[in-house]
């Protein structure tokens, strides 16, 4: 399973007691079937799935609203999410219809629990157009993603020299002393997927090699000491000689200050930022052509004992249509899940520079802790980790 990370832009209750329980069911209309969705994301998507998405629905689909119950403050939809465990088991009504994001193997036990419904194309019939390759279990529904990219300020750096491959990089990072940072792989999913990019480049580029279920120490040590010698190679070259900002949002910072002209930064930060004027007007994005930066996919799912389950098909059909997949790409920097080929052509010209069909993921868990102790260890220390 993909590595995890919080990601916060220059921005930034769970169903946790028997109150909330209480009010998401009060607030159903007469007339209307309503859908209760659980989201714990951010303010920028919350905000969006309460005030963009939700009229879009309702008006495409009338009888039907949804219920936005955000869950962050208290707990989270992994909360949310042992409880729907619980109800199955006591064969009640969990009280969740959907969860904007929520990945049932975040609860052990949870995907194979029977609580969340197994999904395809008969139910789900959009799921036809998503990218195979985020396709991971039967219980999740993918609907947006994210993946690390180059930022670069095309003031500074001109179309011809914008790396290309891996070794581009290396080759322009040395010829731009200073001009090029990423932040520390334990505070930030950009910094993290710069270093997996080492090591997938030390293991002949063959991401899949590493699996949630096949961690062993020794085998992670000798794969990783590749990666540390060419990340130490280049630490004299970066932005301050290796003062590697503590997370995401310091190195989008010092890049919207002029310090590096180049970056690793996520994909939803970056054009979100770009739109917001938080990143200079003159911010590029490129992706990697060799083999592209890591990146991740977010995942709805349903209970299967939703008491509107059928209403709740026809919102996870919903998301997956063009016209949704776009207006999250242009409102908050999301990845479609569905292939671009479904976009619009003028949308996916657009971003071409950046659209890969393959998505490299990274296991989570012990291959990401022995990362990072790797690389404090073998390449960053000078920093005293905390």
């Amino acid at each position: 399973m993909t590595v995890e990370i919080s990601r916060r832009l220059f921005l930034q209750s769970a169903a946790a007691s028997a109150t909330l329980l209480y009010f998401v069911s009060a607030v159903h209309a007469a007339d209307k079937t309503v859908i209760d969705v659980m989201t714990d994301g951010d303010t920028n998507v919350t905000d969006w799935w309460t005030n963009t998405l939700a009229p879009m629905f309702e008006k495409a689909n009338p009888g039907l609203s949804l219920n936005i119950v955000i869950t962050r403050a208290n707990g989270s939809n992994d909360v949310v999410g042992e409880r729907v465990v619980a109800a199955m088991q006591a064969k009640a009504d969990p009280k969740v219809d959907y969860f904007e994001e929520f990945d049932p193997r975040r609860v052990p036990g949870a995907a194979q629990s029977g609580a969340f419904e197994t999904v395809d194309a008969q139910k789900i019939p959009n799921l036809a157009l998503v990218n195979p390759a985020s396709l991971e279990i039967p219980q999740d529904i993918p609907y947006r993603a994210s993946q690390v990219l180059l930022a670069y300020d095309s003031a500074v750096v001109s179309p011809q020299e914008v790396p290309k491959t891996w070794a581009d990089l290396i080759a322009w990072i040395k010829g731009h002393p200073g001009k090029f940072i990423y932040c520390r792989p334990d505070k930030g999913g950009s910094g993290a997927y710069m270093v997996t990019r080492a090591i997938h480049e030390a293991n002949n580029r063959d991401s899949t090699l590493f699996k949630a279920d096949n961690f062993d120490a020794d085998v992670a040590k000798k794969r990783f000491a590749g990666a540390w010698d060419i990340l130490k190679d280049i630490e004299p070259y970066l932005y301050d000689k290796g003062s590697y900002p503590a997370g995401n949002n310091p190195t989008l910072q010092l890049f919207a200050d002029g310090a590096v002209s180049m970056i690793t930064a996520w994909s939803d930060q970056s054009l979100q930022g770009i739109s917001q004027g938080a990143l200079p007007g003159t911010t590029k994005l490129a992706q990697l052509q060799d083999l592209p930066f890591c990146g991740g996919y977010a995942f709805s799912s349903i209970p299967s004992q939703a008491a509107h389950k059928d209403a709740a098909f026809k919102l996870a059909n919903f998301m997956l249509t063009p016209p949704v997949q776009e207006q999250m790409l242009k409102d908050f920097g999301a990845f479609p899940s569905i292939e671009w080929s479904h976009l619009s052509p003028d949308l996916a010209a657009k971003y071409k520079d950046v659209a890969s069909a393959k998505m490299p993921s990274f296991p989570g868990g012990q291959w990401s802790a022995a990362l990072n102790d790797g690389w404090y260890s073998n390449v960053a220390t000078h920093i005293v980790r905390g």
